[in-house]
């Protein structure tokens, strides 16, 4: 259902928009087949980095490579083909099934004109990549209902089925679970982690990024403060300095992961 992980890397970002900079000098590489929870509090860069590494937003300076080439080099198709990106807030005007919003997702792999495929092993392909991902996102029931009557969790996951189509290399999320219920966050981010593509999401819940990536960078005011797997980064000092929160860091016990204990707001963020 999906291409091979691809290789992602971020060299010296800088994202600025009039006076402001978004991103400043931000280098980081995604691991390969990897989950990376990407962190920090509102205003961080988190959407304009997943933007600037999906191609839609041109950093000021720096560059993005995938699999070694320049990804702003590369054609809107060619990327497309390799690079899904799903937005915090998806939506459409048009009145199209879920079955239709899915089948977007296969834009990319055909020709401008859409015709019959010549082959029916291509035939074979095309409706084995659909059921794939239909099933991953566990939006088969959902398929013939019309995109307005979709609830915001029914929403991202029939988004997620379109990304899956386009059987990508890499896969960028922003803010993936913030519409759906505790049960279905589970599910998103366990088939998300099982998929085995190179992931980058941006998450606020520390919880939810400790139990599913397999590393965690941390952005704040546009610049990276920290990189590397969870246990080693979600720490005390880490989460007072970037989010100005007193919490206490513990083992848990069954999944050795990070366990937060959120003691209360401090006055004001502390240094690392």
């Amino acid at each position: 259902m999906t291409a091979t992980p691809a290789g992602l890397r971020a060299e010296g970002l800088r994202v600025r928009i009039g006076p402001a900079t978004l991103l400043d000098e931000v280098s980081l590489a995604f691991a390969p087949g990897r989950v990376t929870g990407l962190l920090g509090p509102n205003g961080a860069g988190k959407t304009t980095l997943l933007r600037a590494v999906a191609g839609l937003t041109r950093p000021s300076a720096g560059r993005v490579l995938l699999d070694g080439e320049d990804l702003h080099a590369l054609t809107a198709r060619r990327r497309a083909r390799q690079v899904a990106f799903m937005e915090q807030q998806a939506d459409t005007r048009l009145s199209l099934s879920a079955r239709q919003v899915v089948d977007l997702g296969r834009t990319p792999h055909r020709g401008r004109w859409p015709v019959p495929a010549n082959t029916a092993a291509a035939d074979a392909h095309e409706r084995a990549v659909f059921a794939g991902a239909v099933a991953a996102a566990d939006v088969g029931h959902l398929l013939d209902r019309s995109w307005p009557t979709l609830s915001g969790g029914e929403r991202q996951r029939v988004q997620l089925a379109r990304a899956l189509v386009q059987e990508p290399g890499v896969l960028l999320l922003d803010e993936p679970t913030n519409h759906l219920d505790l049960r279905h966050q589970l599910g998103f981010l366990g088939t998300v982690r099982g998929l085995g593509i190179t992931t980058v999401a941006a998450l606020h819940d520390l919880e939810l990024a400790a139990a599913y990536c397999d590393e965690v960078a941390v952005l704040l005011n546009g610049r990276l403060v920290a990189h590397g797997p969870s246990s080693d980064v979600l720490t005390s000092p880490m989460i007072a300095h970037v989010y100005g929160v007193d919490a206490t860091v513990e083992r848990h016990p069954r999944h050795d992961r990070p366990h937060i204990r959120w003691n209360g707001l401090l006055r004001e963020r502390t240094t690392p």
